[in-house]
């Protein structure tokens, strides 16, 4: 993750939208959520290891400890802002979950080397990377990984081609307006939204790919079936199993 996209969820005024402001322009992160944590078949294993990327303010992690009360999770997130609200969130689960501070592209400082885990979950945050960024990272969640265990991210992907990407565009502002709140400048009209989304992308530093691209970085870290397990138009549920 580039240090301006560290920086740009850092800010106060990014956290205290945070949520709100997921929930209008990504709707299905929640199903998203669920999805990919239906995939697994770990029979709430007391021992269950895993690894959150981006942990954001906590959503995945949550629903995972919800599911398996015993799991341990390792948070990364390079903003310690994310990391007090997801803290807070947490609750009780806190316990269950160690918080380190730093940029997930470089994993290795932040992973001893005979860590291994089961599972690895990120949400909204590897489109950050560049192709070359995300595949080195994506190689070394493998390599934490147990045998069997699943790598699975629910984020952001392009349109195949220009022209469905540009109709998927046209498709995402019409959603967004629709619930958004209409007092809320920064969506008052389908131009201002489109600007605010510009802005907002530029800022935080997104590299989206095609589902495609996304796949042949799957399939060339190591992992057997990788796949993509949901979609709905620029959002997909990816991942697979070592």
């Amino acid at each position: 993750m580039e240090q301006d996209s560290i920086a740009a969820y850092d800010l106060p005024s990014r956290i205290a939208s945070y949520d709100a402001d997921m929930d209008v322009m990504h709707p299905n992160r929640h199903k998203m959520i669920e999805v990919a944590l239906s995939l697994p078949t770990f029979e709430g294993r007391a021992s269950l290891r895993a690894l959150d990327l981006g942990i954001g303010t906590g959503a995945f992690t949550c629903r995972l400890l919800e599911r398996y009360p015993t799991a341990h999770v390792i948070a990364v997130d390079g903003a310690s802002a994310m990391l007090d609200v997801a803290s807070h969130r947490l609750g009780d689960q806190r316990t269950l979950v160690e918080f380190r501070v730093g940029n997930f592209r470089e994993l290795d400082a932040l992973l001893a080397p005979a860590e291994k885990g089961h599972l690895v979950i990120s949400s909204y945050a590897l489109h950050h990377l560049d192709p070359d960024a995300k595949a080195l990272v994506i190689r070394r969640c493998v390599a934490f990984l147990e045998p069997g265990g699943w790598f699975l991210n629910a984020d952001i992907v392009l349109g195949a081609t220009e022209q469905i990407e540009s109709r998927l565009q046209e498709l995402r502002v019409k959603g967004i307006l629709e619930r958004a709140d209409p007092h809320d400048p920064r969506f008052g009209d389908a131009e201002r939204a489109r600007e605010f989304l510009r802005d907002l992308e530029a800022n935080e530093g997104d590299q989206p790919l095609t589902l495609e691209q996304d796949l042949e970085i799957l399939r060339g870290s190591g992992l057997s079936h990788a796949g993509v397990f949901w979609q709905e138009y620029r959002e997909a549920v990816t991942g697979g199993i070592k």
